[in-house]
């Protein structure tokens, strides 16, 4: 199989070295010229997590790895999707697949990822998105794990999780869109509360913030159509560990050091993903305490302002306990 991986930071690279050193796939592997994460793998090989295989194709050129390809796998900022894949779409891509392996919500219409690229003349079809735990530190050790594959089109979703299956990662098939792609972006939100709450010395939260958590999150997705118990799928509930836990997490981490008052300096998709995610929870009339807590944290706190950001989390946190007494699952 032709498979073209665009976008080479951290996941992308991963993609393209499971494609071509454990599938066996013919790879492209795209970045922007300039960017440094390209700069590094052009002049190294390799960067922080992978060595890339010397069958992989390494790229600037944008309409060669799209016209090389049979499928095309996204890695990119989810929010960097509607203005990224016009440029895919000019270079002609009439009969191809499309994986998108990013998490998010677009921020401003609170569109899932697979209606950004339908936007974009993508056709809904021919789109998947590749989601669940993982990660690349674990993986290149051979240590494996599950993930999910989900389309609108079920013979897609079977083809691409059959194709895609190895002894590394054990795929299943999802069957619903909706509740995967939310899902799989909102983890990020709940990872940032995690990071918050180690952070602050009140890690023994965690547990109730994994079952308040899901409950929050699959209501969401039950009120956008999709199936409420989504959320307790790989997606959202079965990446909590390597999202909440994990010293690989970059949203536990840029929650932990939010409350040292300190920025984190990499990729975190939770921080627009819980702006998106409170627009959607004030258009569906759901409630969503912990993503507004979440929204509130990032966005109007003063934790990065050389304030105590210990004490700006927690009072924010906090509140959470304030709210009325009530049944633990009311209104599913």
């Amino acid at each position: 199989m032709n498979v073209s991986v665009l976008g080479c930071g951290r996941w992308g690279s991963f993609l393209a070295w499971y494609q071509a050193a454990v599938l066996g796939n013919n790879v492209t592997l795209w970045g922007e010229e300039g960017h440094p994460t390209y700069t590094t793998l052009r002049d190294t090989g390799g960067n922080e997590y992978v060595t890339l295989p010397q069958s992989i194709t390494l790229t600037a050129d944008l309409a060669k790895a799209v016209s090389s390809a049979e499928v095309i796998i996204i890695s990119i900022s989810s929010q960097a999707l509607r203005s990224f894949l016009p440029r895919v779409v000019a270079c002609g891509i009439e009969g191809k697949i499309f994986v998108l392996c990013m998490k998010g919500i677009e921020e401003g219409t609170g569109k899932r990822l697979s209606e950004v690229a339908a936007d974009c003349g993508v056709p809904p079809l021919k789109t998947a998105v590749w989601v669940g735990p993982g990660h690349i530190q674990a993986f290149v050790k051979g240590i494996p794990n599950c993930m999910l594959i989900d389309s609108a089109d079920p013979e897609l979703t079977r083809f691409l999780a059959d194709s895609f299956k190895s002894n590394l990662i054990r795929f299943y098939y999802g069957s619903d869109l909706v509740g995967t792609e939310v899902g799989a972006a909102a983890k990020n939100v709940l990872g940032i509360v995690a990071g918050v709450l180690d952070g602050c010395g009140y890690s023994a939260l965690k547990g109730p913030l994994m079952a308040r958590g899901a409950f929050e999150v699959g209501s969401l997705i039950k009120a956008m159509g999709g199936d409420f118990f989504s959320a307790y799928g790989l997606a959202h509930l079965g990446d909590y560990e390597t999202t909440l836990f994990s010293e690989y997490s970059n949203n536990r981490r840029y929650g932990e050091l939010m409350a040292r008052g300190v920025r984190f300096d990499k990729l975190a998709e939770g921080v627009m993903t819980a702006k998106a995610m409170k627009e959607l929870g004030e258009r569906y009339k759901i409630d969503l305490p912990i993503t507004n807590a979440v929204y509130e944290v990032c966005f109007l706190s003063h934790a990065f302002e050389g304030g105590d950001g210990r004490a700006e989390c927690m009072n924010i946190i906090l509140k959470l306990f304030e709210r009325s007494t009530k049944t633990q699952f009311y209104d599913k």
